[in-house]
């Protein structure tokens, strides 16, 4: 997993709420077996005029050109700022899969639906809950400057406007550290790889019958 410590991007706005996860990767896209390749399918209802099936090559679809991310301006955008209960519906972990193989490191939206909060994270793609007012101001300011960016410092916990201006935002300690540090929950269980192979060796010595395997 890729670290998070500090992060400058141009941002793209998504205006709806209630975004759920089968509006963020449709369901067809869930066929597939492999965790990669699923950013070209990122809100494909909303980004393509035609009905999207995997394995499609994303040249020959029909690109809807009112759709946000399909507009010059948020081209290469890597944070996004959305409303409330965004990733909301069904628990899959595809969503922040898309999210994060589209190019966005951060989301910033006044509140998330829990399951969806808790996968960005095991992914390496941060949530940032901000007060419902403070979205809406950064709604308008993306809206008023092409090229608008901000710098999300994770470990001092707040995400810098273009003027200087700091908006605090909060994040369980351990959370931080595993972004931070890179590590998801492999990550973090193979930090204690030393221990687990004395482990098991000192198993097997004592009790040399649990290594037998019946072919």
């Amino acid at each position: 997993m890729d670290k998070f410590t500090l992060h400058t991007g141009l941002v793209a706005p998504i205006d709806r709420e209630n975004v759920d996860t089968d509006a963020i990767i449709p369901k067809q896209f869930l066929k597939s077996i492999k965790r990669t390749g699923f950013g070209p399918n990122l809100f494909d209802e909303w980004r393509y005029l035609d009905h999207g099936e995997p394995g499609q090559d994303p040249s020959s679809r029909k690109p809807n050109p009112d759709f946000v991310l399909n507009q010059p301006r948020f081209a290469g955008a890597s944070v996004l700022i959305a409303r409330q209960n965004f990733g909301c519906g069904s628990s899959r972990e595809h969503a922040p899969w898309a999210l994060q193989q589209y190019g966005f490191r951060a989301i910033l939206a006044p509140s998330f639906a829990d399951i969806f909060f808790n996968n960005c994270f095991k992914n390496g793609l941060l949530p940032i809950v901000l007060p419902e007012g403070a979205i809406a101001r950064l709604f308008d300011e993306v809206a008023a400057f092409p090229g608008y960016q901000l710098t999300i410092d994770l470990p001092r916990q707040v995400v810098v406007k273009p003027d200087g201006a700091e908006l605090p935002f909060d994040i369980e300690p351990f959370r931080k550290e595993c972004l931070i540090g890179g590590l998801d929950e492999i990550g973090l269980t193979l930090q204690h790889a030393d221990k687990i192979r004395a482990y098991e060796a000192q198993r097997i010595a004592a009790k040399p019958w649990l290594n037998h395997r019946i072919v």
